[in-house]
């Protein structure tokens, strides 16, 4: 807040406290006289950080307009909350400060197109706060910050555990639950190069063979269902061993059919769990297998539940604590599979555009298999 540089850029984790930051640098500039801005990546960030504003200054604004989202404070000071949904809608206004929240999940543009020329009539400041977003332009400013060539800028970092309210256990936690590199990215506010990639350590894991099903041997299988355009795959994997003995993987069949086929590979290695994403005509697939004896476990698969799920399979291949088969479309679809974090903070996780997840998904649900693997069960 005391650093004289124009343009500050902070790298900071999650939770550390960024918000409240931005804050008070606007009321700061408004109770000067001055006109600041709050960017935000989405409406519905910007309109969080606008019911935050209003609550703060209820009793103390002179004016207040909900529908701009604009408060004005005696001194002729106004702070205005806007949304970088659409860059060249912020265009044409001159500013005194401008603070970019979440600066590394809105576009370049942004900043190049209409914030940075609002600042030149009143050199105005600019306080990027954002937790990183791999290598990209937010990156580009904070090493601008770093060159002591460079006196207008200025960069700070500050990993979560510097916020004094978030308790180390919960970090310690944190550290343990999630992949190395994105740890690093949230908690750290590390710039990591690859931290879209979702599976790290592929060639070390992908060393294993189709299997045989031995006596005594317990077995869990996981399926992702699809028909015409998207694969239905099935995954079994031994839950001693922890290694994947068994990948089928078609489409373009009936649902009768592939029931069938799963029927088949149940009676040859006698699976004691099959969970099966229940999503769209999945529940009908299971209720049709549940009838017949099989032990199909439904999983419901939503934006809350996948994360978790393939989080945990992304976590024991980094470990090294699992054996998947050397196969060459599970090794092309783990290599594929991104992370994206949202504006909003929340994560998408899929395959590009044009390619298909489905022995991921059925290789996700198998190792939630193994992990929550009870007595084998008998079934017709």
């Amino acid at each position: 807040m005391a650093h004289p540089a124009r343009f500050r850029v902070v790298a900071c984790g999650r939770r550390w406290g960024k918000t409240e930051l931005g804050k008070v640098a606007l009321l700061d500039a408004a109770r000067r006289g001055g006109l600041g801005w709050w960017i935000a990546p989405t409406y519905g960030l910007a309109d969080a950080v606008w019911r935050s504003l209003r609550a703060a200054l209820e009793g103390v604004w002179v004016e207040k307009n909900e529908q701009m989202r604009l408060v004005i404070l005696p001194g002729g000071g106004a702070i205005q909350v806007r949304s970088g949904h659409e860059p060249d809608a912020l265009r044409g206004a001159g500013l005194d400060l401008a603070v970019l929240d979440e600066a590394a999940f809105m576009p370049e543009e942004v900043w190049t197109g209409a914030i940075r020329p609002a600042l030149s009539d009143r050199r105005g400041r600019a306080l990027f706060l954002s937790t990183p977003n791999g290598l990209n332009w937010f990156y580009r400013l904070y090493l601008l910050g770093l060159d002591p060539l460079q006196p207008d800028w200025a960069s700070f970092h500050h990993p979560t555990r510097d916020n004094p309210l978030i308790a180390p256990e919960e970090i310690d936690a944190a550290r343990l639950e999630l992949p190395d590199r994105w740890f690093r990215q949230e908690y750290e506010a590390e710039f990591v190069e690859d931290a879209g990639q979702v599976f790290r350590n592929i060639d070390a894991v992908c060393t294993g063979q189709p299997g045989e099903p031995e006596p005594g041997g317990r077995y869990v299988c996981g399926i992702d269902w699809g028909r015409v355009d998207d694969y239905t795959a099935f995954a079994v994997f031994d839950v001693a061993a922890r290694r994947l003995v068994a990948l089928e993987r078609f489409r373009q069949i009936s649902w009768a059919q592939q029931r069938d086929r799963l029927r088949t590979l149940c009676d040859r290695w006698q699976p004691g769990a099959i969970w099966a994403e229940a999503n769209s005509i999945g529940s009908v697939n299971i209720e049709a297998l549940q009838a017949h004896g099989l032990p199909v476990r439904p999983f419901q698969t939503t934006a809350q539940s996948k994360g978790p799920l393939i989080e945990a399979l992304a976590l024991a291949m980094e470990r090294g604590e699992i054996t998947l088969l050397d196969d060459p479309v599970l090794r092309g679809e783990l290599n594929a599979y991104a992370l994206e974090r949202l504006p909003s903070g929340l994560y998408r996780y899929g395959a590009p555009p044009g390619m298909h997840d489905d022995t991921v998904i059925a290789v996700a649900l198998g190792w939630m298999g193994v992990r929550h693997a009870g007595g084998p069960l008998s079934f017709a």
